[in-house]
């Protein structure tokens, strides 16, 4: 096993053994970031040198056997929309001004006083309005699977640095599947947890942090951390004892409601189909009762909050210059333009959706007690392009599977249940009742430790050997 390849559990418990040193696992994870980076373009703000200093400060604690915090000494990334302290926030887009943020947003801090080292911030495409990893600031960010293939997003450099193994912990935003969607993509657990579990500094309908991990427990361990509270969140929830270690659980007699089919957008391909199925099978041969259920979203649904996250987008942009608006993404210009034009009462019945989604789901959940889906419709599109569909007239067709549970508010995990045959990951979707994050780590827990945690990923590229 690669340094690279141990859970931050693991490691924090090789730290207290003295069987490993933050500094030597921070020599590591260097070494493999200079290796990986070019060809993945995952990270901004990478600062090594600080890094470094962190890690002997840490090895020193650890030493004396007083660590700061849990995480003292694990290398963390946070994504590049999270505010750091002293840093820019580019929104992945060559039209945004650099203005340096004033403080540290909340899961940014919560790392830091655990102990963590923050060695980076990671890419997001333009206005993070994409589920890829193509961004008019940062470049093409590729998938490690296949460098020809696109991590998804809008937290794409948090996927690809966990599948390429920049350290265990990275922590993503989702508004409507950027968790979960390049956590698919890329092999990874990526967990959006109920609305307001983790405190988010902005905050907004649906948005949530989470962590992007490669295991379970990894998750579960950053959720204690990530969700201790912070008053600047005013849609946060109440603080909860909840014991995030314990994954333990007995799926006889659940109820979980199998859908294949997400009313809209694109169609699950088989090999997807096959792999939602099989974990599927597992529930049942473990005592939980399966059965097929209809889809929460409806094409008036998704074009509804199309048409808002439209206005709401070019609220932001048309205060731009000219020259400003030139820099961005054409597709993302393309795409929001169109707010611009649209009508008060259409952007305010786009918004009303978010509460017919809501009704959906609940409806949905007065009958079963989770949902198993698959969390991409399609195994893999092109890095560099904007979206699968590549038509900004049509950008959220690949979202079906994952938007509903933001605006329901309801937990979801992504969990790599096996992979295609061109080798790429295949990521199916654990849904669960409101506030109940802890029975949806269970439930992928589960699911894990039937199916086994990938064990080879993606290998290190050999340096050139003229550099």
């Amino acid at each position: 096993m690669q340094l690279t390849d141990l859970s931050a559990v693991v490691l924090i418990e090789l730290f207290r053994q003295k069987r490993l040193s933050p500094l030597e696992y921070w020599d590591h994870i260097e070494g493999t970031i200079a290796v990986w980076e070019p060809k993945i373009a995952a990270l901004y703000a990478y600062d090594p040198t600080a890094a470094r200093a962190l890690a002997i400060a840490s090895t020193e604690r650890w030493q004396r056997g007083e660590p700061n915090g849990p995480l003292d000494g694990v290398p963390v990334t946070v994504k590049e929309l999270i505010a750091t302290a002293g840093l820019p926030i580019p929104q992945g887009s060559a039209a945004t001004n650099l203005v340096p943020a004033a403080a540290d947003a909340p899961p940014a801090a919560r790392l830091r006083e655990a102990g963590a080292i923050l060695f980076a911030k990671t890419t997001v495409p333009d206005l993070a309005m994409l589920s890829s990893g193509l961004s008019s600031f940062h470049g093409i960010t590729r998938n490690p699977w296949d460098l020809a293939s696109n991590p998804g997003g809008s937290s794409a450099g948090a996927a690809a640095a966990g599948a390429a193994g920049y350290g265990p912990i990275h922590i993503g935003t989702d508004i409507g599947g950027s968790v979960r969607l390049p956590a698919g993509w890329c092999g990874l657990v990526g967990f959006k947890p109920s609305l307001g579990r983790i405190p988010i500094d902005p905050y907004f309908v649906g948005r949530c942090a989470g962590p992007l991990t490669r295991t379970v427990a990894d998750a579960a361990l950053t959720m204690q951390i990530l969700s201790a509270p912070d008053p600047r969140d005013a849609m946060s929830l109440p603080p909860a004892a909840i014991d995030w270690t314990d994954l333990t659980t007995d799926v006889r007699g659940l109820r979980l409601g199998l859908m294949l089919d997400a009313g809209v957008g694109l169609a699950a391909e088989p090999e997807i189909v096959a792999a939602t199925e099989h974990v599927a099978k597992l529930f049942e041969q473990h005592g939980a009762i399966v059965e097929t259920v209809g889809p929460v979203l409806t094409r008036a649904m998704l074009d509804g909050m199309d048409d808002f996250w439209r206005a709401r987008a070019w609220n932001d942009l048309r205060g731009f210059e000219p020259d400003r608006l030139a820099r961005l993404l054409p597709y993302i210009h393309d795409w929001a333009s169109v707010g611009e034009t649209l009508p008060g009462w259409r952007v305010a019945a786009g918004f009303n959706q978010t509460m017919a989604m809501r009704r959906a789901a609940a409806d949905l959940f007065g009958r079963v007690d989770a949902v198993l889906s698959p969390t991409n419709p399609i195994v893999a599109y092109p890095a560099d392009q904007a979206s699968p569909t590549q038509d900004p007239a049509r950008p959220f067709e690949h979202i079906a599977f994952t938007l509903p549970w933001n605006m329901s508010e309801q937990p979801a995990i992504s969990i790599n249940a096996g992979f295609s045959a061109s080798g790429m990951p295949i990521g199916v979707q654990l849904v669960g009742p409101r506030f109940d994050d802890l029975g949806v780590l269970r439930l992928a827990a589960a699911v894990e430790a039937w199916l086994g945690k990938i064990d080879r990923w993606p290998a290190c590229p050999t340096p050139h050997p003229h550099r």
